[in-house]
């Protein structure tokens, strides 16, 4: 029998354990507590997604690799659902029937072309017609003009008042004989930042434009927010963490006087008819992830779905060529046993919705490593794990096994957060105002130069490198970013090294 002081590590290989029963409440408690012994690697602490976790090879395909735990039977599941996100969906009408019904207006072909490799998307190298900027895209929504929309917002029945021509979302492209909405425009500025070792960072600050405006002006209220596409692991597991785990952690008046006051979102679930925690996109927009990936074949591809129906996407009334351009639906496809009216089925969505929950994290590296675990104290001293809270122990759902009770390491406390007026994009969406932000997960972050070619980091890309997305912290995390710029650079190299480790 181990010893009493060992009793943290069993609980953890309770949860990683298959077929185990589950560790008590209090044991649970223990194992996500905060570390406070920085000589060693915690128990597990290489296994991210616990027992999901991946442990194939590190290289452009460690974002794309199923959960290790998911049985045989499930895997072609996993691959058939792979077919469809990398699927090139083409316009309508179309001989290859089962995957017609592309936009008429859409950001991307597939859902590969945004995530590639299941990565993290980038801000264009240039501004068309120099690149496409196909990982990227702005959202758009104007304030609430009459009470039947203020009624909405408050009732969390839209997150947004969509801009009455353009809609939620900037389509860039078109099928053949539709004209595209507008280009997105960037111009960088840049701001010296001065450490403490005397090395200067120049950040730069991006300025957004929209032209080639093909159906008329925007509303002179016009909000817009860039968004590069996040990296796809993990989202099986985030969905798993209880609610009342992230509730828990929420502080919105900031009662501890710490300076954090994360904050739970709120939003509509379309197949639950009613108001459920957000937990996906970069304000927490979605609360699962198939009603993100129901948005996204709606928004980004132009498909419908049984959750999104209507065969137009994001086209608005203002767009009439749009709204009566023939779609993939309409037609019954009698060879297509999956077909049900809509271009995106209903196993469509099911095999695409069970390949983004079973992407699995990678295992981490180097977590013994002298200077990676120096740096996990520097990220914890700093007040970093305020926010990327380490740990959670997931829920018990006996049809995801593979994601239950499961002991992982996102770094996120699924919350809302002021990110100060440097981040802040003016547009609210949800409960979440113009200066919140979701907290990011950071597992596999110290991967994306190999998955993803880049190191373009935050919501819009602007920070090419992690210590540049460290500095554009601001707001509640003003305290940890004037910390890391204020370390000897020793200190700030471990902790740079502790976050590739991640």
């Amino acid at each position: 029998m181990l010893p009493a002081a060992r009793w943290a590590s069993v609980a953890a290989l309770v949860v990683l354990t298959a077929g185990a029963p589950a560790a008590s409440g209090d044991r649970e408690r223990a194992v996500v507590k905060p570390a406070t012994d920085f000589t060693k690697a915690e128990a597990y602490e290489a296994m991210s997604g616990g027992a999901a976790t991946s442990r194939k090879a590190v290289n452009a395909d460690a974002f794309s690799h199923s959960s290790a735990n998911l049985p045989f039977s499930q895997e072609l599941d996993f691959k058939v659902g792979n077919g469809f996100f990398r699927r090139l969906w083409v316009s309508s009408p179309a001989s290859t029937r089962s995957a017609d019904g592309l936009g008429p207006l859409f950001n991307a072909r597939s859902c590969q072309r945004c995530h590639l490799k299941d990565g993290r998307g980038h801000p264009p190298r240039a501004n068309w017609p120099d690149d496409s900027a196909v990982s990227m895209f702005l959202r758009l929504s104007i304030p609430p003009e009459t009470e039947a929309q203020k009624k909405l917002l408050a009732e969390l029945r839209a997150p947004v008042i969509a801009e009455p021509t353009y809609g939620t979302q900037l389509q860039d492209f078109a099928v053949q004989g539709i004209e595209p909405e507008g280009r997105m425009h960037i111009t960088y500025t840049e701001e010296p930042v001065s450490l403490s070792d005397g090395t200067v960072v120049r950040l730069r600050r991006p300025a957004y434009t929209i032209t080639d405006l093909a159906y008329g002006p925007l509303h002179p209220q016009t909000r817009v927010s860039p968004r590069v596409a996040p990296p796809m692991i993990g989202l099986g597991l985030l969905e798993m963490i209880d609610e009342a785990d992230i509730v828990r952690s929420a502080d919105p008046e900031d009662a501890d006087g710490d300076g954090i006051s994360g904050r739970v979102q709120r939003v509509w679930d379309k197949e639950a008819g009613k108001p459920a925690l957000g937990r996906f996109g970069w304000k927490a927009g979605d609360p699962t992830v198939r009603q993100q990936s129901a948005h996204a074949f709606a928004a980004d591809i132009g498909l419908s779905n049984p959750i999104v129906p209507a065969h137009w996407g994001d086209c608005t009334a203002a767009q009439t060529a749009c709204r009566t351009a023939p779609d993939g639906g309409t037609m019954p496809d009698t060879d297509n046993p999956t077909a049900d009216g809509m271009e995106a089925s209903e196993k469509i969505l099911a095999l695409v919705t069970f390949y983004a929950r079973n992407l699995a994290v990678p295992k981490r590296r180097d977590v013994d490593d002298p200077q990676v675990l120096a740096g996990k104290k520097v990220f914890y001293d700093s007040g970093c794990a305020a926010c990327h809270r380490p740990k959670f122990v997931t829920r018990t759902d006996p049809a995801r096994p593979e994601h239950s009770h499961q002991l992982i390491w996102p770094y996120t406390d699924m919350l809302l957060h002021d990110m100060g007026d440097g981040l802040a994009d003016g547009r609210p969406e949800g409960l979440a105002d113009g200066r919140e932000w979701r907290t990011a997960p950071l597992w596999g972050i110290g991967l994306t130069k190999v998955v993803s070619g880049h190191t373009f980091f935050l919501h819009d890309g602007r920070a090419r490198n992690l210590l540049e997305a460290i500095l554009w912290h601001g707001g509640e995390a003003e305290a940890a970013r004037e910390t890391v710029r204020n370390l000897p650079t020793k200190e700030r190299e471990a902790l740079l090294a502790f976050l590739n480790s991640l």
